[in-house]
């Protein structure tokens, strides 16, 4: 799995480098109070390691990372998580 830097960027030459939000502006994924993040989540629709991502997101737990990552949010990710927690 990926290791994560203190600004909470993951680093990973594996998979990062390969990412579809490399050199957009970081403000499309984590959106403000009343922002939806919907350019930051079509941006990783179409992401080649968006699962990588989501992974690495999704191994922190939610309360760790926020805004868009995998193509999901925090509430999002929540979801994915206690639907796991229930099935295992």
């Amino acid at each position: 799995m990926s290791s994560w830097g203190l600004d909470g960027a993951p680093r990973d030459p594996d998979w990062v480098e390969q990412a579809a939000c490399r050199g957009e502006d970081p403000k499309l994924f984590f959106p403000q109070l009343g922002e939806n993040g919907v350019e930051a989540k079509k941006i990783c629709h179409r992401c080649p390691v968006r699962v990588e991502c989501l992974e690495a997101a999704l191994s922190l737990g939610v309360k760790d990372q926020y805004g868009v990552w995998g193509g999901m949010s925090e509430r999002e990710r929540l979801t994915v998580l206690r639907e796991r927690r229930r099935a295992s």
